[in-house]
């Protein structure tokens, strides 16, 4: 690991406009430690906006058609040309407009077409800061099949750093084997500034947005939450699968592998100090809050089982999880007796895949009862301080029991950091609100 090198990333309201880029300008020179720079495709300037991203997509849908795309795609033009003037650099892009235009007409790619916001905003962004500019396309590499080489890339890129001190990458896209562009399906931007992080050997990658980090609950439900100064990879993972979207579960693996910590930042609010994602709850001084955070989801459906002994027969949850497996379902949560078993399953699943699931484990298992319950809301309770709290469960419950509302499930995982409780969605809301209230208020 270099010594106090800092990778940052902006998403895109931070580069929607040249006001935004003058305020990550001076975020980026005020630490001369924050050497390499992840920009996003300009996103919306205000909530009737349109992010650029959506401007080329269907720019480049109208050319696919073979409809006329001078008037769409002199708009995209004009969004960095509005950027470049509020900014005054010396900078010409109408090279590059002319390229992205032939190459529209020529049918590219809808790959190629979304990440050109975020290779413009890059040459725009290195201009400004007078760094070097890399092209995402020669450092990112996917595999022939689509999927993300992360050995290759590490390899190249780390190489290629090496040879800038300070230089710029656009996120979000990178290469086939043939050079063909290849986006990354989800967490984009936040994705490759992980990658960049990774491959600089990082002291630290700064992610900012429009957020001053993560809040320990869904602010549309739970009126002004608490933020969450410091949590653990394990604690985020848990929060972002069950609902948490400031950061996407698939973007912190580059950085989590190689135990480099993640600094979520407001680029509006510079002086916050955000939230620090570290590797272990022992790189955490002074921990006083029992739990990190609780976040959920609706529309999960449960398949009940019973059958007298079953815990006695040898093979019988293999031969559900099989059934299930074959109609490719995954399950969420597996809570059991010894007479019952239960699974919690994605509610998006069809009744034809319901009918042959049911059928196959009534041949294997020969169960007495089977049958599905729909409407069920997970909320999942995070907080490596739980381990050292005894009554953590007891609390949560009670919380629950108390605001008048029925548990249907309840699943504690061995490590101890998370209690996932099931109720119906109709009491989704009013449970994470009494939970919070419990261990917050």
């Amino acid at each position: 690991m270099l010594e106090n090198v800092k990778v940052v990333k902006f998403g895109g309201s931070s580069l929607a406009d040249a006001e935004h880029f003058k305020m990550v300008e001076q975020i980026v020179l005020a630490e001369p430690e924050r050497r390499y720079v992840v920009p996003s495709a300009p996103g919306k300037r205000f909530p009737a906006d349109t992010k650029v991203t959506d401007m080329l997509y269907e720019c480049y849908h109208m050319a696919s058609k073979g409809d006329n795309i001078d008037e769409a795609f002199d708009k995209i033009a004009e969004r960095y040309r509005l950027i470049i003037d509020g900014l005054g650099i010396d900078l010409d892009l109408t090279k590059e407009f002319e390229n992205i235009k032939a190459a529209f007409t020529h049918h590219a790619g809808r790959d190629y077409a979304a990440s050109r916001g975020e290779y413009l905003n890059g040459i725009i962004l290195a201009k400004l800061l007078g760094f070097d500019f890399i092209d995402a396309a020669s450092v990112i590499c996917f595999a022939d099949d689509g999927t993300f080489d992360s050995e290759t890339t590490d390899k190249i890129l780390n190489s290629e750093l090496k040879k800038h001190y300070r230089a710029v990458v656009p996120g979000f896209y990178g290469s086939m084997p043939n050079g063909t562009i290849k986006t990354f399906s989800r967490g984009g931007s936040d994705i490759t500034g992980s990658i960049v992080a990774r491959a600089a050997r990082a002291s630290l990658y700064e992610n900012w947005t429009d957020v001053s980090g993560f809040l320990m609950a869904d602010p549309r439900i739970v009126e002004n939450p608490k933020g969450i100064d410091n949590i653990t990879y394990h604690e985020l993972r848990e929060l972002a699968y069950m609902g948490a979207t400031v950061l996407h579960e698939d973007s912190i693996f580059p950085v989590r592998a190689a135990k480099i910590p993640i600094n979520i930042r407001n680029t509006n609010s510079p002086e916050d100090k955000g939230t620090m994602i570290v590797p272990n709850g022992s790189d955490i001084p002074d921990e006083k809050n029992v739990i990190t955070g609780v976040a959920g989801k609706k529309g999960f459906s449960v398949l009940n089982i019973e059958k007298a002994h079953m815990n006695a027969e040898v093979g019988f949850g293999r031969r559900v999880l099989t059934a299930i497996e074959n109609e490719g379902v995954t399950f969420e949560h597996l809570p059991s007796g010894i007479d019952t078993m239960s699974v919690v399953l994605s509610g998006d699943i069809t009744s034809d895949q319901r009918s042959r699931i049911m059928n196959a484990i009534c041949a294997s298992c020969l169960p007495e009862y089977i049958g599905f319950e729909d409407g069920l809301a997970l909320l999942a309770v995070v907080g490596r301080g739980m381990v050292n709290n005894k009554g953590t469960a007891s609390r949560v419950i009670t919380a629950i029991a108390e605001a008048g509302i029925n548990i249907r499930m309840i699943d504690q995982g061995s490590s101890e950091i998370n209690i996932i409780i099931g109720v119906d969605d109709k009491d989704f809301e009013n449970a994470l609100r009494a939970i919070y209230n419990e261990f917050v208020k």
